[in-house]
């Protein structure tokens, strides 16, 4: 009897023994997961949403109609020219302050060919932008709204992602102010063909970042809480994130923004 109770205590202690393995191994690797909350909390302030507009020009009364259709029927000439009538073209994205006197950086197909662009803070006030310059071939585009003593971000001057690393960013998918999603960085220096060309001059930084419509223009950052790169692209056949997102280097902003800043342009040297 006492040889079987014995047995019975040994056993008891074994099973708490691999229980307490169990949850210090479960802890353990709670603890190596990141925390995303101070970075957030510190740098979304500077973080803003861009809703830009582009007027349709004023019809005239025989406007897109052929010649040999200027007798139609009033009421069908007037469905004709309500099909044809210009219309309001809208546009929505995101930016981050890159200095407190209010310049903005986002992407150009954010603001491409917009007549009116409105730059809206973390704390829900509202500017009408100028736009410094643009460069279609970065897809970047400074902005400045009149404003001062702006919150900041500060975008990474030297290349030091490395695949596996954690980033995070924060924008406004399909309106959704100041959304954070995070992933790691998938790789570094991806060539895209774009709308332009068949290959891309920008290597972008590709990420499982969840990035939707409305995050482009917004910031990636690094777990020091510096903008290594402007989110810009995601690859999706529905149009929603399947985990490929990819953004500009903030290495190559750098320079960008400071030709933008200048000259309004960036002029590139070639071969011809």
């Amino acid at each position: 009897m006492h040889a079987l109770a014995a047995k019975w205590a040994l056993s008891i202690k074994t099973l708490v023994v691999i229980v307490s393995m169990s949850l210090f191994a479960a802890l353990g690797q709670a603890a190596e997961l990141p925390d995303f909350t101070q970075l957030i909390e510190r740098h979304s302030p500077a973080v803003v949403k861009i809703t830009a507009v582009s007027k349709g020009s004023v019809a005239s009364p025989q406007r897109g109609l052929p010649p040999d259709m200027q007798g139609l029927p009033d009421i069908f000439r007037e469905l004709l020219e309500r099909r044809q009538a210009p219309r309001d073209r809208g546009s929505l994205g995101s930016g981050f302050i890159i200095s407190s006197d209010g310049y903005v950086l986002t992407n150009d197909h954010v603001v491409d060919k917009m007549d009116t662009i409105t730059v809206i803070l973390n704390d829900q006030r509202e500017f009408t932008a100028t736009l410094v310059g643009s460069d279609e071939r970065s897809d970047l585009a400074l902005l400045k709204i009149e404003a001062s003593n702006l919150p900041t971000l500060t975008l990474a001057k030297e290349e030091t992602l490395k695949v596996g690393q954690w980033v995070v960013a924060i924008g406004s998918p399909f309106g959704l102010d100041y959304s954070a999603s995070a992933g790691i960085v998938s790789a570094i220096g991806r060539s895209i063909p774009s709308a332009h060309s068949e290959s891309s001059y920008v290597p972008f930084i590709q990420t499982d970042v969840a990035i939707n419509p409305g995050n482009s223009g917004g910031p990636l950052f690094n777990m020091d809480g510096e903008v290594v790169g402007i989110n810009s692209q995601i690859y999706s056949p529905s149009g929603g994130s399947v985990g490929l997102s990819f953004a500009i280097p903030a290495s190559l902003a750098v320079d960008v923004v400071e030709q933008l800043k200048d000259k309004g342009r960036v002029d590139r040297g070639w071969l011809g």
